[in-house]
């Protein structure tokens, strides 16, 4: 079995060495936006990778139609199209001037779709591996309630997401926090994206295991547990501690740089991750979340 998991992620590691080289950057040209397009600029440094910019335009008094097949005087596809059209080429201008010595290419993308639905539609197109966003913060009871443009998309779009909190630095990352609940496995794909933000970072992997109260752990733990050793980690475990207070006191007792959580839709984590538990990591968080579906 030893041997059979090490081909696995030996294979895997290898394949995917180009891994994570086309990236998502929505963007509401915002100074929170901006500043995960520097956190992503850092993250990469010294790779070759293609950062597809996207902006989406909600529709609000218009709809989609209105506005794909507007006649080209239309004074609401002209105003909105030339408009964004010129801030993501203003974008794109800023990413190269803080990129000037990296291997970069930055595409720019425009959609009058909701976000989630402009998001799905560009990472199955454009083959984009993770996106990077900031957590635009919410103000109110309903937009808490509903969650923010991030949370959205990490419920619902099918790719890794970076989320990074609102004036966060880029530190250089030497410890990374990968919290998890041993009731299912680690899918292959995510402990190469492990291994690779691990590995091309020269990063030490903290894993700490939430344990809640009368959980009945599965022989699934052996397996991850296992797969985990090929890369390395630092075990650390807190049992009947609601899971969003554990890591808080986990990320102020030890320090960290990234925070990696994996996510089953059905699992033990869904009240955590998709429900209130969610915001209160997303916008409390002091370092930069990436979460694996």
């Amino acid at each position: 079995m030893e041997i059979i998991l090490e081909i696995i992620l030996k294979k895997y590691i290898w394949r995917n060495h180009d891994f994570m080289k086309n990236i998502l950057l929505p963007t509401d040209f915002s100074e929170n936006s901006k500043n995960a397009i520097r956190f992503a600029m850092s993250f990469f440094k010294g790779e070759t990778c293609t950062f597809y910019i996207i902006n989406s335009q909600k529709p609000s008094s218009y709809i989609t139609a209105d506005v794909l097949y507007g006649s080209p005087g239309s004074s609401i596809h002209d105003g909105i199209l030339n408009d964004n059209k010129m801030e993501l080429e203003k974008m794109v201008r800023f990413c190269e001037s803080i990129s000037e010595k990296e291997n970069y290419s930055f595409i720019p993308k425009l959609d009058f779709d909701n976000i989630v639905a402009a998001v799905n539609q560009a990472v199955a197109l454009n083959n984009i591996e993770l996106i990077i966003m900031g957590t635009n913060g919410a103000t109110d009871a309903a937009e808490v309630i509903l969650g923010s443009n991030t949370l959205k998309i990490i419920r619902k779009a099918d790719c890794p997401v970076i989320a990074v909190p609102q004036g966060y630095t880029f530190k250089k990352i030497e410890s990374v926090l990968l919290s998890l609940n041993y009731q299912y496995i680690i899918s292959e794909k995510s402990l190469s994206i492990i291994s690779e933000i691990v590995t091309k970072h020269k990063a030490s992997l903290k894993v700490l295991e939430i344990e809640e109260e009368n959980i009945e752990l599965t022989n699934k733990k052996n397996y991850t547990e296992e797969a985990l050793k090929k890369i390395g980690f630092e075990r650390f475990s807190i049992k009947n501690i609601p899971a969003a207070m554990a890591i808080n006191v986990f990320e102020q007792l030890i320090p960290v740089q990234l925070h990696i959580m994996v996510v089953e839709r059905k699992s033990f984590l869904d009240r955590f991750i998709f429900g209130s538990e969610t915001s209160k990591i997303s916008y409390g968080s002091p370092i930069p979340l990436l979460v694996l579906h």
